[in-house]
């Protein structure tokens, strides 16, 4: 058990909160298999990321606003097994409002579709990639949502799932806590990783004043 102390935690969603990989993985290999490329590829590639970054590769020359939206459309259509990842509702539950918040590469209508449909509350201050320019691993994402916290960043710890949000959290001057739930721990640490843990079952609040007090476990 370690014990850590922090201002603020900014959690990612997908892998982190939420447990989306089915769905993620159906809508982009439907997607792919229309467009002839290499399923496995894009689910890969996709995950983690802007869909309209893994468009832009893809099709380059395409109208990539409206395919984006057409990906978009797919993506809050398919929720069928879209569930909360073990611990997520009760840490968020147990967490002042003001001294979290969610920071997502999924769009905003997305984001707050599928937390809907995992029973997850959805923060005032959500972070996702309609407000920012420069996606994860880019600190931008990470160092907007500890603004809109009012806390610096370097107070934050940042809870990640794949190395790029790993290192987005770490360029922002983040700890990072990593969930095994989607890489292999070896990708997470080499990332920068401070911790790895199985899910948010592993994170405990013990104190909220002055600062979050949290104990974290890796059952």
């Amino acid at each position: 058990m370690t014990e850590i102390r922090c201002a603020a935690l900014l959690f990612d969603m997908d892998g982190v909160l939420i447990d989306s990989t089915p769905a993620v993985a159906r809508v982009w290999r439907n997607w792919a298999l229309a467009h002839h490329f290499d399923p496995e590829q894009v689910v890969a590639r996709a995950h983690g990321r802007p869909s309209i970054t893994t468009v832009r590769e893809y099709l380059p020359n395409a109208d990539h606003e409206a395919e984006n939206r057409i990906v978009e459309r797919m993506e809050m259509e398919d929720l069928a097994g879209v569930v909360p990842f073990p611990g997520a509702r009760e840490l968020l539950g147990s967490l002042p409002p003001d001294r979290w918040t969610i920071v997502t590469s999924s769009t905003r209508p997305l984001a707050e579709v599928r937390l809907r449909a995992a029973g997850l509350a959805i923060p005032k201050t959500l972070v996702t990639s309609s407000d920012v320019v420069n996606g994860k691993p880019h600190p931008e994402p990470y160092l907007k949502a500890a603004g809109v916290l009012r806390v610096s960043a370097n107070d934050c710890i940042v809870v990640e799932d794949i190395p790029a949000g790993v290192r987005a959290g770490k360029a922002a001057g983040a700890r990072v806590i990593a969930f095994r739930t989607t890489w292999k721990e070896a990708d997470l640490r080499a990332a920068g990783a401070d911790w790895v843990l199985n899910d948010c079952s592993g994170i405990k609040l013990l104190n909220q004043v002055p600062e979050l007090s949290l104990r974290l476990t890796d059952h």
